[in-house]
């Protein structure tokens, strides 16, 4: 039987790659009326890349392109959005202001690399068409500047499947991008909105944060807390991204919580919980079993069980508090990993029904 070649994945292209790439052909066509289209831009890394325009609207005192965004084969929401970026040139400043059109959002809460009030064009992405639009302003002798208003159809309704919500940024998406180019299911960007979780929590001074592997753990966590919605971290499977993150930016308290299945995986050492990076540790479990004062019929049922969750069920049968063990375990783990004295971190489990089966602490 041969081996399977695994696909080579293919490469996408950020929002701010696609706004630029945007902005520079409708600036290129308010001094000549025509739209360079294939149009090419430079990537923080010095990559020349083309892109091709979906839409132009040339008037007299502004123009517009749009270019439609390709993720590649990165799960992205806003892969196939049309992204669209407006130029009209000002004259009685040097200025290149930034204006957030439909489908762009608002940041209205400190923490995030943006001065609250200011449109959600992130810093990168902002100086990459500061670059390109100076250039053109210096080849046609422009002396003054420009307003660029950059636009996502649908970006409103988009903005729901992403953090914007949460970190305060309202109205639609952000236009991102530090490369310029989108790396098939890379786990950065979702590690980046973790530490933009933080620091939306330091900057609006929440003294006890949710991080949460999943949506029924989210829900477990709101029932008992009722927490302000900047208060919960959608942490997923990266608890090591967070935690590592707090060792320089440290919240007063931490709770991690999910499931009975991951949370027993953290408790076993390992601090990257995908399925396809981590098991189950059968051994950690047998052992927690018998910490828990298992017989040893039931400690040799972990090699059988067909799940965690199996495992769990059959504890329970049993009056075993295995859950509570291995939130106790996770949360030694995360302390060591965090290494950060000024974090009080708690860990709780719960079931697929959103109720707390385990906890570190008792309170």
């Amino acid at each position: 039987m041969s081996e399977k070649i695994p696909k080579i994945l293919k490469r996408g292209w950020t929002t701010g790659s696609c706004a630029t790439a945007a902005a520079k052909s409708a600036c290129i066509a308010a001094f000549t009326k025509n739209f360079p289209d294939p149009v090419s831009i430079t990537l923080p890394n010095n990559q020349e890349v083309s892109f091709c325009l979906a839409t132009t609207n040339y008037l007299s005192t502004q123009t517009e392109a749009g270019v439609i965004k390709d993720a590649g084969d990165d799960p992205d929401v806003t892969h196939s959005a049309l992204v669209l970026s407006k130029i009209v040139l000002t004259h009685d400043n040097t200025e290149i202001s930034f204006k957030a059109g439909h489908g762009v959002g608002i940041i209205t809460k400190p923490g995030l690399p943006l001065a609250v009030g200011e449109p959600a064009i992130n810093p990168v992405p902002r100086m990459m068409i500061n670059g390109e639009l100076r250039k053109i302003f210096h080849q046609f002798q422009h002396p003054g500047g420009a307003i660029v208003t950059i636009s996502v159809d649908n970006g409103l309704s988009l903005a729901q499947q992403t953090w914007n919500p949460r970190l305060g940024i309202v109205g639609g998406l952000s236009i991102l991008g530090t490369t310029g180019i989108v790396v098939p299911f890379s786990c950065s960007a979702w590690v980046a909105s973790i530490h933009r979780g933080v620091d939306v929590c330091r900057a609006n001074k929440i003294d006890h944060a949710f991080a949460c592997t999943g949506r029924t753990s989210e829900q477990g966590v709101q029932d008992m807390f009722i927490p302000p919605r900047e208060a919960i971290i959608d942490m997923g499977d990266f608890v090591g991204g967070l935690l590592k993150y707090l060792r320089r930016n440290p919240i007063p308290r931490l709770t991690i919580a999910g499931g009975f299945a991951k949370i027993s995986k953290l408790a076993a050492g390992f601090i990257d919980l995908h399925s396809g990076r981590s098991q189950i540790d059968r051994s950690y479990l047998a052992g927690a079993l018998k910490r828990c004062g298992a017989d040893k019929k039931l400690q040799e049922l972990t090699w059988q069980a067909n799940s965690a969750l199996d495992l769990l069920l059959t504890a329970q049968q049993h009056h075993i508090a295995l859950a509570d063990i291995v939130a106790k375990d996770a949360c030694a783990v995360a302390i060591n990993t965090c290494q950060q004295p000024l974090v009080s971190i708690d860990v709780m489990v719960f079931d697929r029904q959103a109720k707390l089966i385990g906890r570190s602490t008792i309170q």
